[in-house]
């Protein structure tokens, strides 16, 4: 049976994810609020970040910058956009 969270994200009740993405409090935030179709939504916003800034995930500063855009993308109604940054046209 699938989990279904109300992703605060999205902004609507959505299948939830399958285990916590992230250790800690966090995660577990992340588990009982976020979806797993918005999850999926920040990994490819956070790749889009790794490639325009040109980030090493083995950097702590990179991952903490990583993590700082994670919880403003997840949570915040203003997330940002690497500088200079065009969506693509659907």
């Amino acid at each position: 049976m699938t989990r279904m969270v109300n992703c605060v994200k999205l902004g609507k009740e959505a299948e939830g994810l399958r285990f916590a993405p992230y250790p800690g409090e966090l995660g577990q935030r992340i588990y009982q609020n976020i979806s797993a179709e918005a999850w999926q939504i920040w990994l490819r916003q956070q790749t889009r970040f790794i490639n325009e800034y040109r980030l090493s995930v083995i950097d702590p500063k990179a991952r903490k910058f990583l993590e700082g855009e994670m919880i403003k993308f997840l949570f915040d109604a203003d997330p940002t956009a690497p500088e200079g940054f065009i969506p693509p046209r659907h």
